[in-house]
């Protein structure tokens, strides 16, 4: 259940969206710590963003410095333990899809301020000094009363021989992938008309320090209420969280991910985005570094289906752990 404090932000948006009144959102994945900033209030808080073009900064240094990043990944038998709990209740049949995820401390010789403005990103976000979200994901825009979702799973590496034509034609990636395509139609349903998918696995490359990706997408779209921008904040709880980070069916599967993860998720694989008075843009917050105890974490993990193999999951979330470069 929501808090209280919680459904108060969420009635701000609303009340923003029916005013007109560009706003900067953050939203935790377990909706418990929403934050709110109308923009005429950004330069009293210490974030910095850029929404697909959307920022609150001009300009920044064009030096660009090599990325230097030491990983220690939790080890496979740590992984497994909770792979294993997934696993089972896949087997039973509470879920068709988990997205199972777990820190990875790392070393990294560049600040959070000079990762930000040096990597490349649809959706970056630093939020005072303690995380840092270069996302390529994004979860819901809404233009001229269109919404749409763009669902992104299956990763590979660019220069796997014959990558695009692997990914696309895997048995496993292909059931994923469209389990959550109707997931998100189906979330979609709550809140617009006309819901279809416009673009079924399309592919994104990109670029990180160690390695360039092939990213597979989907776009579905639908229609809003006249009236949507008033009702941004209870389209965004219908929504929420985002199907491609948690699985289906949703509330089973948030189970599932407490009781494998061992705790909340906070701000990781949450949204954030940017109304500008009309329309909206979001993103989903992967790519994600932060800091806790004193030490740096990258938080990373993927799609678990019965058809998954632990070893091949335990290093796309270790391969996961990258900064998409300029």
């Amino acid at each position: 259940m929501i808090k209280n404090e919680s459904v108060r932000q969420f009635q701000m948006m609303n009340e923003l969206g029916r005013e007109q009144v560009p706003f900067l959102f953050i939203i935790d994945f377990e909706m418990k710590n929403p934050i709110v900033i109308p923009v005429k209030d950004l330069p009293g808080f210490p974030v910095l963003f850029d929404v697909n073009g959307y920022r609150n900064f001009s300009h920044h240094s064009d030096i660009v410095k090599a990325v230097n990043m030491e990983k220690r990944p939790i080890s496979y038998s740590q992984y497994k333990k909770s792979y294993d709990i997934v696993s089972k209740n896949l087997q039973y049949g509470n879920s068709f899809l988990v997205n199972l995820t777990h820190k990875t401390e790392i070393s990294i010789n560049l600040d959070f301020p000079t990762l930000f403005f040096q990597s490349a990103a649809k959706y970056k976000l630093l939020y005072d000094n303690r995380f840092l979200v270069f996302s390529p994901e994004t979860f819901i825009t809404i233009k001229k009363g269109e919404i749409a979702s763009f669902p992104m799973k299956g990763t590979i590496e660019k220069d796997f021989p014959n990558a695009e034509e692997t990914i696309l034609n895997d048995p496993k990636e292909l059931a994923e992938h469209v389990t959550i395509v109707d997931l998100i139609r189906n979330d979609l349903s709550r809140v617009a008309t006309g819901v279809k998918t416009k673009r079924f696995r399309f592919i994104d490359e990109i670029r990180t320090h160690q390695k360039n990706l092939l990213q597979v997408s989907s776009e579905i779209t639908g229609r809003l209420d006249k009236n949507y921008a008033e009702k941004i904040g209870d389209i965004l709880i219908s929504l929420l969280p985002a199907g491609s980070v948690s699985g289906a069916p949703k509330t089973k599967t948030m189970d599932i991910i407490k009781q494998s993860e061992k705790g909340d998720r906070g701000f990781f694989t949450g949204i954030f985005g940017y109304f500008n008075g009309r329309d909206l843009d979001s993103g989903v917050m992967i790519r994600f570094m932060e800091k806790a105890g004193g030490s740096c974490f990258f938080r990373s993990g993927g799609g678990i289906t019965v058809n998954s193999d632990p070893k091949l999951e335990y290093q796309e979330m270790i391969d996961k752990v990258y900064v998409p470069l300029a």
